[in-house]
């Protein structure tokens, strides 16, 4: 059963709105034009602002502050809405292959049966890597994390393939876009492979996305690997809610590479460093070490009033986000599969996520965390799922790595095709020295 769509008012810019801005300290106003978009808060253009005033604007962390436009995803965090090029993120993960939602991502459309048939055909055609490519491997201790395996071995791939990175050329653009779609669960399954000293796994064409790359990381070449459809679902739909999700830190960091008019095998190298950092990727194994810690449903209440303490270092992990002040309509979608992944394996009481319920349970019914709009996010439940599969927490930065190459790459894409495209150059309020005469250093 579809839900209803959601409510979403369309605000168009008005043509000539202006916001005007009174600087008091030289009794002069200045008009600024407004901008608007399909959905969401109308934009202050701020561009001119220095130019004409003297004065920029001082936004640590961007918390108001666009650095783009874009036509890939709209997020209403107030109320917990998540749109893919206009369609819910719930619909998506219900109904839509991996690779739909590529394409929907890259096109703005989703796919006709032949389109998504001529797609996957491309994706596979390029799912393999170069097999010098394995010697890489070999330079790395068995214990490096898998994250730093991935930054190394992704911002290699234009060394092997340097004959499609000229950005400036639409088809090799398209080419370099496929490559990194296709390799991305090959890497990922042959840096898990690595770490636990078995052979590599070569892509098999004939599967789904999913299920290629589970084959790829548990498979062994002894045997057949026979495919689990519920298990294949259950990572179909963990890519598809970590496909896009607008302007996050990683993804900033891919246009801010990107800007330059580095490589897109470099850009998404540096997408994934600044997903491994514990506050974005590495947070749904805070939150398993968290539910590790507390241990049990009788200590759930000491917790709590540790993360109410504000001496406390204690924070409840996987509740709140810097965007959703709602439930992150994500994190609903994962305890499902949570459930069906469990019941799968036999693992209904699997002690952890009874943990987990039993946390969301007590803290929402809280007025501390209710108030300050503390709800589970797409961290809380992932990290349960995917150790259940069979992945060690180590693995969980790189499996969000996976679904969120698509999201990085159709960014970079749209930003490098954009007709007022920049390099990035932020500015900085200077707080150091005041100027100073050079003293020699005998006299010092």
């Amino acid at each position: 059963m579809q839900r209803a769509l959601p409510d979403l008012t369309i605000t168009p810019p008005v043509a000539g709105e202006k916001v005007t801005l009174v600087l008091h300290a030289d009794g002069k106003q200045y008009d600024l034009p407004v901008l608007g978009g399909t959905h969401g808060p109308k934009v202050i253009d701020v561009r001119r602002l220095y130019a004409e005033t003297g004065y920029f604007t001082y936004d640590p962390g961007f918390l108001s502050t666009a650095n783009c436009d874009s036509a890939i995803t709209y997020i209403d965090g107030d109320r917990g809405i998540l749109l893919h090029r206009g369609y819910p993120i719930e619909e998506l993960a219900a109904h839509a292959d991996f690779l739909e939602v590529c394409y929907l991502l890259l096109y703005g459309k989703l796919p006709t049966p032949s389109e998504l048939a001529d797609f996957g055909y491309v994706i596979g055609h390029h799912s393999m890597v170069h097999e010098q490519f394995k010697r890489f491997f070999a330079g790395f201790r068995r214990d490096a994390h898998p994250m730093a395996v991935m930054v190394g071995t992704v911002g290699a791939l234009s060394a092997f393939y340097h004959d499609k990175i000229d950005i400036t050329d639409p088809e090799a653009r398209m080419v370099s876009t496929h490559r990194l779609i296709a390799k991305m669960p090959t890497i990922c399954a042959m840096a898990f492979k690595y770490s636990l000293g078995r052979p590599f796994m070569y892509p098999r064409n004939d599967l789904s996305y999913a299920a290629n790359f589970l084959r790829m990381a548990f498979g062994i070449p002894a045997e057949p690997y026979v495919v689990n459809p519920v298990l294949t679902r259950a990572i179909n739909r963990f890519l598809v809610l970590h496909a896009d999700h607008e302007q996050n830190a990683s993804t900033a960091t891919v246009r801010i590479a990107g800007s330059s008019r580095a490589n897109p095998y470099a850009c998404v190298a540096a997408g994934i460093t600044a997903l491994w950092g514990p506050d974005h990727g590495g947070a749904n194994e805070a939150v398993v070490n968290m539910l590790e810690e507390i241990g049990n449903k009788d200590r759930i209440p000491l917790y709590i009033k540790r993360a109410k303490d504000k001496n406390d270092s204690f924070r409840l992990t996987g509740f709140g986000h810097r965007v959703y002040k709602n439930y992150d309509p994500r994190a609903a979608i994962l305890r499902e599969s949570c459930h069906e992944v469990l019941a799968e394996l036999g693992k209904t009481d699997e002690p952890l996520f009874a943990l987990a319920l039993e946390l969301e349970r007590i803290a929402l019914d809280d007025d501390y965390f209710v108030q300050r709009k503390l709800f589970p996010n797409v961290d809380f439940y992932s990290g349960i799922m995917l150790r259940a599969i069979g992945f060690p927490t180590a693995m969980f930065p790189p499996l969000f790595a996976l679904g969120r190459t698509i999201g990085w790459i159709a960014q970079w894409k749209e930003m490098i095709e954009a007709s007022d495209q920049h390099i990035a150059r932020p500015r900085q309020r200077y707080i150091g020295e005041a100027i100073r005469p050079y003293v020699p250093i005998a006299e010092r």
